[in-house]
């Protein structure tokens, strides 16, 4: 895992890409500067971060990723239930609880995943120098995590983690593909995930970043233990108040009224939650985000410039970051032993 490059031997780390829809082009170009100078083992992500991270967790190299990211077409990724402009993907929100299927991105990635030899998460096993680790045994052992929301029950989903406990089945059958489009599952705008239960209950799964949009401490251990290496985390929106009018710019966000107290509730619940838990110093020192406020998270027809900018951005934020980080540093005054 991790970039294969012949060289120096790179120190490992746990990586944590945060959501935030085309925002997410970002991530490729901190991505790149990150596998530089270090080696990935394990990999979160959320929505965005969650494509980002099954390609880096499948084995793709810097060059490799930023070649396959480069494919994609954004303009695709709505895709309306009908054929049909406007009328489709209205059909889609009153049929299917989402304007659009969500189905070409879902593909895309398992087509990606396969050109590396992966399709369950039984591809995805850590190495067995990891699964020494009692904290890593089980339903923990694996190179990626996606977050997603159970709107069903209000609770956060931790997938391949929390398979068994939520949904009765063993994550090692599961295909990545598919735990990736339920933590892309953008309320509204996707169609949400059906899952089944041990009972036959069918519970509604969507966007991991109704919960969580940044969840850096997911890595973190529970047990006490020193950590091996740390965990970093690269993110793309910015923090309350800024971001309500950065998710989706141009859009006229209403300042005051019930419309004004709903828009900054919606926000909130994607950025605020993270927000408190970020600003703690042991949080605030290991991750960084890329400046991607002039684009909309779900501006997907962005031309190839803005992409390119994008993509600029995030490798400005992980060479500023690099220039400041020190893993003994940090250590010491987090974690001293």
């Amino acid at each position: 895992m991790g970039d294969p490059d012949v060289g120096a031997a790179k120190d490992p780390i746990d990586l944590v890409l945060q959501g935030g829809g085309v925002k997410g082009i970002a991530l490729v170009g901190a991505v790149d500067r990150l596998l530089e100078r270090f080696e990935v083992r394990r990999v979160g992500g959320t929505s965005a971060g969650a494509i980002v991270a099954a390609l880096i967790a499948a084995g793709y190299s810097r060059e490799e990723l930023r070649e396959a990211m480069g494919e994609l077409r954004y303009d695709r990724v709505p895709d309306p239930v009908l054929p049909v402009p406007v009328l489709g993907a209205l059909a889609g929100l009153v049929t299917t609880s989402g304007l659009y299927r969500g189905d070409y991105i879902r593909d895309w990635v398992a087509g990606k995943l396969a050109a590396k030899g992966v399709r369950t998460f039984a591809d995805l096993v850590l190495a067995p120098d990891d699964l020494g680790d009692p904290f890593l045994r089980g339903d923990r052992g694996y190179r990626l995590v996606v977050t997603a929301t159970d709107i069903t029950r209000g609770q956060g989903l931790r997938l391949p983690w929390d398979y068994r406990t939520a949904f009765a089945v063993d994550p090692a059958e599961q295909l990545v593909a598919d735990a990736v489009r339920m933590s892309l599952s953008i309320p509204v705008f996707f169609r949400p995930v059906r899952m089944s239960g041990a009972g036959g209950e069918t519970y509604e799964v969507v966007d991991g970043g109704v919960m969580s949009n940044f969840p850096v401490q997911m890595f973190d251990r529970q047990d006490g233990q020193q950590p091996r290496w740390p965990t970093l985390g690269a993110g793309v929106i910015e923090d309350l108040p800024r971001a309500v009018d950065t998710l989706v710019p141009g859009l006229p966000v209403p300042r005051c009224g019930a419309l004004g107290v709903l828009v900054s509730s919606v926000v909130t619940a994607v950025v605020g939650n993270d927000q408190t838990y970020l600003a703690e110093p042991r949080n605030a020192e290991r991750v960084f985000r890329a400046d991607t406020r002039s684009v909309g998270a779900v501006d997907f027809w962005l031309d190839r410039r803005a992409r390119d900018e994008l993509t600029e951005s995030g490798e400005l934020a992980a060479e500023t970051f690099l220039r400041r980080w020190s893993w003994d540093g940090y250590r010491d005054r987090f974690h001293p032993r």
